[in-house]
């Protein structure tokens, strides 16, 4: 990254301003903005997180929010109640108090003397979500949103459920939430009500997964701040982005699919990153982009930032398989609009392991379809990396060929031509199964000639869900049924000599939560198909080769790395007990920002654990440990969460320990049990 200094204006910020909420709880901000706006008004842009701006995201927030306020903008940073310097007591995500805190907050931002009035709100993950949701609430100041590695469906499309069945990533956000709800304001900030603040959340945080639990089909808990419910509520001009490495790669295109108000989609290869600090490599000057992007939409500037493709997305050439890349080779594309005029659906029969006709033109197959049959082993799932990839640790998909032998698999025939595809793939399958629950994990995976197996994309329904997800049914073991897998979204470009394999399992863990039994999946060829999103090659790009410039920002805080960071992912099997684990650490070690002395430290541990094949055997934990300390002031936040379930339940046991210096101030501990409803 170029880090710039000569900016078009001269910035001062404010590094503690606290905002009014209309219940008497006042948030902390930090502002960034032109010294001439005291004289000259100019728009505010909002980022809205529960992150922690003092310490956790003081680096990332140097980068970006000095750079916007040098472009002509107010650049203000919020903690969501209950977080950072901010009061109250965080209770779950995205609830009605937090959207009307935001609204609130955009109020008293238009009202500003240094703001003309005119406010936007940008942010990745939480900060794009709740730009999102605040946008479909139409707030007058509002006046545009750009958003990175978000959904539109809090169910079907966020790390709590995947086609109905149950994420491991719900268990680990929830472990997240525990740690960042429950740590202390820095008295540095608040003064001598940072204890009775911190104790304030600390008596009133329950683990956020239990409640997540609790609501296993799709319900008025997730309708609420999905806005795929109702597309017309969003009446601001949207910039959207994602990665293909990320979790969420499929929002993008189903808000350029369905809103109707300018928008424009980006898609790289990145992974949970803003774009211009994306990784998976090329990163991207988005923060370019964004300026651009507001001068158009905040300040009227005509600068054509509507221009050219509805969409451009970094089409991937094959790579082997790695469980980390530092840049994917590819290009870029650009669509029209989507759904795209380029793009043309292929579909092709499952037959005798095969994607495409049969290849003994002789064999008559079975009326409806010769029965293929699998019963996946729980050890599938080991090396399909995280749900969404931060890339650190390593954490993407390695080699699938050992997953593939529990797997049903379909090969193509080795291809004469390159093939590309851009969407989302999608399954249909003509199957039976053994047991009432069941679920079908679907991997689309590069076959390079030397057998290695890269997967591009994957699915999962869970079979209760087929048709609802408000209203599963339990299957009847031996009867067919219909059963539409559709893959998350990619651009892949598949080359001659290589094969595209699908590949159809009934376990996934630890990604998946499994089914209470193993099931026997009978799938029926001929009626099977893979559709793929064909995009064929001599469509034009309609995109420059390099349409962004080189990621640029305003220099980081200093900083200084005084413990160590500590990345792992450990795959291990005890052929002595059977007992399989991945054991995950994330350390950021210790830093010091210099700026306010501080010293804080994150470390989180998660482990994902099962013993053969005994379905209810699986477990998760996470632990996590938070640490701030300055001078005299040494406070820590220890939270450990783990699942378990049987056939009929899932249990929760979880404990909150709280330590001023080396005394423990507060311990908790909960157990709960929650009823498996038909997963």
């Amino acid at each position: 990254m170029r880090y710039v200094t000569n900016l078009p204006y001269e910035t001062k910020e404010e590094e503690h301003v606290t905002i009014p909420m209309s219940d008497g709880v006042r948030l902390s901000a930090h502002i960034w903005r032109p010294t001439s706006s005291d004289q000259e008004p100019v728009p505010a842009v909002l980022e809205y997180i529960p992150y922690r701006k003092r310490d956790l995201t003081a680096v990332r927030d140097s980068i970006h929010h000095p750079y916007l306020a040098g472009h002509g903008y107010a650049c203000v940073r919020v903690d969501l109640r209950g977080t950072g310097d901010s009061e109250g007591v965080l209770r779950d995500e995205y609830l009605e108090r937090e959207q009307a805190d935001a609204e609130e907050v955009l109020a008293w931002l238009a009202e500003q003397p240094w703001c003309d009035g005119g406010t936007g709100m940008m942010g990745i993950s939480w900060g794009a979500f709740a730009a999102l949701q605040v946008a479909a609430r139409r707030p007058p100041s509002l006046k545009a949103i750009a958003i990175a590695s978000f959904t539109d469906d809090r169910h079907a499309d966020d790390m709590h459920y995947m086609g109905g069945a149950l994420l491991s990533d719900n268990l680990a956000e929830a472990g997240t939430m525990f740690a960042y709800g429950t740590c202390p304001p820095d008295p540095a900030v608040v003064g001598e009500r940072w204890r009775e603040m911190w104790h304030e959340r600390l008596e009133n945080t329950e683990p956020w997964v239990l409640e997540w639990l609790r609501h296993q089909r799709r319900d008025d808990y997730w309708r609420h701040a999905s806005v795929c419910e109702d597309y017309t509520s969003v009446r601001c001009p949207v910039l959207a982005s994602s990665g293909w490495a990320d979790g969420y790669s499929n929002a993008v295109t189903r808000l350029l699919g369905n809103l109707d108000v300018p928008r424009k989609g980006l898609i790289g290869p990145w992974s949970h990153k803003f774009p211009h600090l994306g990784e998976p490599g090329p990163a991207i000057g988005y923060l370019q982009e964004l300026v651009r992007w507001w001068d158009h939409w905040l300040k009227g500037v005509d600068n054509g930032v509507m221009d050219g493709p509805m969409l451009l997305a970094w089409m991937q050439d094959s790579v082997p398989p790695s469980t980390s890349y530092e840049e994917r080779p590819g290009r870029w594309v650009g669509e029209p609009h989507w759904p795209s005029p380029h793009i043309r659906p292929e579909t092709h029969p499952l037959t005798r392991h095969t994607i495409g006709p049969a290849q003994d033109a002789t064999a008559a197959p079975c009326e409806g379809g010769a029965a293929m049959t699998v019963r996946s082993p729980l050890s599938v799932g080991q090396f399909a990396g995280k749900w969404a990839s931060y890339n650190a640790p390593p954490d993407l998909p390695y080699d699938q060929r050992e997953e593939d032998g529990g797997s049903l698999v379909f090969d193509s025939a080795p291809l004469t031509e390159p093939v590309e595809i851009l969407g989302s793939p999608s399954v249909e399958l003509d199957l039976s199964v053994s047991e009432p629950v069941a679920l079908v994990a679907a991997r689309l995976s590069d076959v390079s000639p030397d057998g290695a197996a890269t997967r591009v994309s994957y699915g999962i329904l869970n079979l209760t869900r087929r048709d609802s997800t408000e209203s599963p049914e339990p299957l009847e073991p031996g009867r067919r049924y219909r059963a539409t897998i559709p893959l998350n979204g990619v651009a892949q470009a598949f080359p001659p000599g290589h094969r595209i394999r699908l590949s159809l399992s009934t376990s996934y863990w630890p990604l998946a939560w499994p089914a209470p039994k193993p099931a026997l999946l009978s799938v029926h060829e001929h009626s099977s198909t893979l559709t793929l999103p064909v995009r064929p090659v001599e469509e034009p790009d309609e995109v420059p080769s390099s349409p962004f410039g080189e990621p640029e920002g305003t220099p980081p805080l200093a900083m200084t790395q005084v413990t160590p960071p500590e990345e792992r992912w450990d795959v291990k099997r005890d052929l002595i007990d059977y007992r399989s684990e991945l054991d995950i650490v994330k350390d950021r070690g210790t830093v010091r920002l210099e700026d306010i002395g501080l010293e804080a430290g994150r470390r989180a541990r998660e482990r994902y654990t099962a013993v053969a094949d005994d379905f209810t055997s699986v477990g998760g934990e996470t632990t996590w440990t938070m640490r701030f300390r300055r001078d005299d002031w040494d406070v820590r936040v220890v939270t450990h969460t783990r699942l378990t379930c049987d056939e009929t339940d899932f249990f929760v046991d979880a404990t909150l320990d709280a330590y001023e210096a080396d005394r423990r101030v507060f311990s908790r501990t909960w157990n709960e049990k929650v009823p498996r409803d038909l997963l």
